[in-house]
């Protein structure tokens, strides 16, 4: 439920790549290129859906 509450709350993160641009012979240059990586916030729901029913199975396993 946890993971799921996250991911509804942060939809995605950003992360840093370094390309080459330029490769002659002892000549290289390269660039950082920004990455966005998304996800749906309905993700996060179905997370939180899964963890209560997981929850509750377990629970009523412990009951009985």
């Amino acid at each position: 439920m946890a993971i799921g509450l996250i991911g509804t709350l942060y939809t995605g993160f950003n992360y840093i790549t370094k390309e080459k641009v330029v490769d002659i012979g002892s000549i290289e240059i390269s660039a950082n290129k920004n990455n966005r990586m998304r996800w749906s916030p309905i993700l996060g729901v179905v997370f939180i859906a899964v963890g209560a029913g997981v929850y509750l199975m377990s629970s009523k396993k412990r009951l009985a």
